[in-house]
């Protein structure tokens, strides 16, 4: 905790002359830590106990306080990489050099209210927490401290069971304040003394949590009519559609994924910064998110054959396995498949790498039925292995970083660092397997009816080993981002070479 000693000291001064001898007592949850720990602890244990859920009337039953112990009592949370209020710490420390008294006073369990104390070494004077009897919140709170500080206390707080708290305190503080305390102080006429703020802007919050720049692997649904050079205003209408559905189911499951992860996010250099593993985005505003992006999914994806069907000749184009209905199967099967990769085989290695690919391919076959067009089998076998290759490469990159910060596993993934040079033979074998591929359909005649100058499409290959191979030797150099699609969309390199693509499939029309 020296980083916080030291960066203590450029902190405004203390409070003014009077109150310095007034014990200090702040609250944990969204004030000293930006996130809520029984949540975290909640999200954790329904991932490690998945049956767990079952008991939770029979804990609640018994009162919050109880409820408390029986969640935390059951898992582990890393106090070390909680998302710490760092305007806040810094100040508890300075206030701490000038032998303040200072108290964690919470409502959290006080096992766990202990284990944050003993992380801050001996910033505080002491903890007041549940004991598993009595909730330490509100009323309860006020009356432990008009019992043990009868001299009077300032408290920091952040949300409305910490408003009689406040008004009670000599110098009410706040750490993010949540819009309906700010309201209530302001028509109780309390003024707050200092603000704690440690929140990004809410609009990149949330477009952060959403993963907006992951939409752009849904692309993939309009490849199957461009290939087909279907590009009917139904066809451009039903792939949009599916662009829309799939993207909004997308993003529902990375937040799934993200609340179930937050504990490892919190361990990794970078997803520690993600919004619910840094504190910026609460739990319960995910999973309002969640079941709002299912509901436009799904709502979309049942407009689909009304559009669908408004165009003539579109019976002809429909089968089990094509037309808008099918898109429907689609998405469930990517949705199953994301869930079941959130859940658990993200976590068995190769498997997850496979799961990974594959999820590549059902939004080509998606794409291909949101239309009715036939699903290629040659851009099946390429995206196959060529997005096989993309799997290799993020693990891969994520073991150099692993590599970086000497550690020996990523935490949640089945791989150790030793796998470096294995993941790198299975990641190029799988590229240049791509490249084998695509080398196949151009020499095929079975699509020569869509191209009068079939011999061009040859040039495609430089390209695609260009791109390929400058991938690999970024990621083996350790400057290729984890994820290969963030990549893609920011590097100019593969904007020029994707141009090219493009300039050379139109000329061989």
């Amino acid at each position: 905790m020296d980083d916080y000693r030291t960066s203590a000291a450029g902190m405004l001064s203390a409070v003014a002359d009077g109150t310095g001898d007034v014990p200090l007592c702040v609250d944990l949850d969204g004030t000293l830590v930006k996130s809520d720990t029984l949540v975290d602890a909640i999200l954790l244990l329904a991932r490690q106990q998945p049956a767990s859920p079952l008991y939770w009337p029979q804990w609640v039953s018994k009162g919050k306080a109880s409820f408390k112990r029986e969640i935390t009592g059951r898992v582990h949370i890393d106090v070390e990489h909680l998302p710490y209020n760092r305007p806040l710490v810094d100040f508890l420390w300075e206030q701490h050099a000038r032998g303040r008294r200072i108290y964690l006073a919470t409502a959290a369990d006080k096992g766990f209210a202990d284990q944050v104390a003993a992380h801050f070494g001996d910033l505080f004077t002491g903890v007041l927490a549940s004991d598993g009897t009595l909730n330490l919140a509100g009323a309860n709170k006020l009356a432990a401290f008009q019992q043990q500080f009868p001299e009077g206390f300032t408290y920091i707080g952040n949300a409305m069971p910490d408003r009689t708290l406040l008004q009670a305190s000599v110098q009410p503080m706040a750490a993010n304040p949540h819009g309906s305390l700010r309201r209530a102080l302001r028509r109780d006429k309390t003024l707050l003394h200092r603000e704690f703020t440690d929140r990004r802007p809410a609009l990149k919050v949330f477009l952060k949590a959403i993963r907006l720049h992951q939409w752009a692997k849904n692309i993939l649904v309009f490849l199957p009519a461009i290939l087909a050079h279907d590009l009917s205003a139904r066809s451009i209408l039903c792939s949009t559609l599916a662009f829309l559905s799939i993207s909004f189911c997308a993003s529902a499951t990375y937040i799934i994924n993200d609340l179930l992860d937050i504990e490892a996010d919190r361990r990794h250099p970078r997803k520690r910064l993600r919004p619910f593993a840094s504190g910026d985005l609460s739990p319960f505003a995910g999973v309002g998110i969640i079941g709002g992006f299912f509901a436009i999914s799904l709502a979309f994806a049942l407009l689909m054959p009304l559009v669908y069907r408004s165009f003539p000749g579109a019976a002809a184009h429909h089968s089990m396995m094509r037309g808008p209905g099918a898109f429907v199967a689609w998405l469930g099967i990517y949705t199953i498949t994301t869930l079941s990769y959130s859940f658990a085989l993200k976590r068995m290695m190769l498997i997850d790498v496979i799961v990974l690919s594959g999820l590549y391919t059902v939004r080509l076959l998606a794409g291909a039925s949101a239309t009715g067009v036939p699903m290629s089998e040659w851009l099946a076998a390429f995206s196959i292995f060529f997005f096989l290759s993309l799997a290799f490469v993020k693990r891969f990159s994520e073991l150099e970083l692993m590599i970086a910060n000497n550690r020996d596993k990523a935490s949640g993934r089945g791989y150790k660092t030793s796998d470096l040079e294995q993941l790198r033979s299975f990641g190029t074998s799988s590229a240049f397997a791509a490249v084998v591929v695509l080398s196949m359909y151009i020499s095929n005649l079975t699509a020569a009816h869509l191209y009068h100058h079939m011999g061009r499409l040859w040039l495609l290959m430089p390209v695609l080993i260009l791109w390929i191979s400058r991938v690999w030797l970024l990621a083996s150099r350790g400057e290729l981002h984890e994820d290969p699609v963030v990549y893609a969309i920011t590097d100019k390199t593969s904007w020029l070479l994707g141009a090219i693509s493009a300039v050379i499939v139109w000329v061989s029309l």
